[in-house]
C-alpha cells in the first residue's frame, strides 16, 4: 500500500562458498517481514545468480536497501546494486586483501600457489585445506556444505579461478560503495584468512569514506566462517535499529 516502506536484503557470499549458506539467515529474515535475494557465482552445480533490487514507485523514497557480504562477497556485487543500498554488513570481509610490505609478498605466493593447483589433482586437496583454515577454531565439519565438499563444475572452476584473480587484486573498498550508507563491521578475532593488517586497513578506510562512523563489532573466539548461533538475529536488529 501506499507510504509502506519496502525492506530488502542482497546476501552475498565469498569465494569458494554458495547461496545456500544463507539459508537460515533468509528463514529469519523473512519471518520479520523482509524480502530477502541470495546472490550465487555457481562455483558448484548451482546456476549463477545475479540479484537486483525490486523497485516500486511509490516507496522507493521509504526502502531499505541491505546488503550483507561475506568475506569477498561485497566485490563480487555490482557498483551500481551496491551504490543503492542503505545498509551494509560487512562480515569477515576486507577492503584490500594483501596487505602492503613482506605479510603481503608471503599471501600473494600463497594465493598464487593456490591458483596453480585449481584443475590439478592437488585441487582437493589445497580446497579442503583453506575450508579447514576459514573454520577454525571449529571443525569444517560445523559448516553448512559448500561447493568444496561436492564438485566444481567446469565453468564454476573458471569462475572460482578468477574470483581468486579478483581477491588478489582488490585494491581498496568495494566499487559503489555509497558514502552515506549504514556500515556494519563484524570482524572474527580467530580469523586465518583475512590477516589483522587488512581488517585495520578496512576499518581506516571506511572512516575516510562514509559520512558516519562505521559500527564494529569484533567477536572473540570465533573465525573467518563466523560459526556463531545468535550473530543472525543480532545482525538483524541493528539493521531495524536504524532512526
Amino acid at each position: 500500500r501506499p507510504g509502506c516502506s519496502m525492506k530488502q536484503v542482497i546476501a552475498m557470499h565469498g569465494w569458494c562458498g554458495d547461496a545456500s549458506a544463507w539459508r537460515p539467515w533468509a528463514y529469519q529474515f523473512k519471518n520479520h517481514g523482509w524480502h530477502w535475494q541470495s546472490g550465487e557465482r555457481g562455483y558448484g552445480g548451482a546456476s549463477p545468480i545475479t540479484p537486483q533490487w525490486q523497485t516500486e514507485a511509490t516507496e522507493q523514497f521509504q526502502s531499505r536497501r541491505v546488503v550483507i557480504g561475506h568475506s569477498l562477497g561485497p566485490h563480487l556485487l555490482s557498483s551500481s546494486l551496491l551504490a543503492e543500498a542503505t545498509d551494509v554488513v560487512l562480515l569477515a570481509s576486507f577492503a584490500r586483501f594483501l596487505p602492503e610490505g613482506a605479510q603481503g609478498r608471503a599471501l600473494r605466493a600463497g594465493l598464487q600457489g593456490m591458483q596453480e593447483r585449481l584443475g590439478t589433482k592437488e585441487e582437493s586437496a589445497m580446497l579442503h585445506s583453506f575450508l579447514n583454515r576459514a573454520a577454525q577454531p571449529h571443525s569444517a565439519s560445523d559448516l553448512p556444505p559448500s561447493p568444496i565438499q561436492q564438485s566444481l563444475s567446469v565453468d564454476g572452476r573458471q569462475r572460482l579461478q578468477a574470483d581468486l584473480k579478483l581477491l588478489i587484486n582488490t585494491k581498496g573498498l568495494p566499487d559503489g560503495l555509497p558514502e552515506q550508507a549504514r556500515i556494519l563491521i563484524v570482524e572474527a578475532d580467530q580469523d586465518a584468512i583475512v590477516v589483522p593488517a587488512a581488517r585495520a586497513e578496512l576499518i581506516d578506510a571506511l572512516q575516510h569514506h562514509l559520512n558516519q562512523t562505521p559500527t564494529q563489532w569484533k567477536l572473540a573466539n570465533v573465525g573467518h566462517a563466523l560459526v556463531l548461533p545468535d550473530l543472525i538475529k543480532r545482525v538483524r536488529v541493528w539493521i531495524e535499529s536504524s532512526p
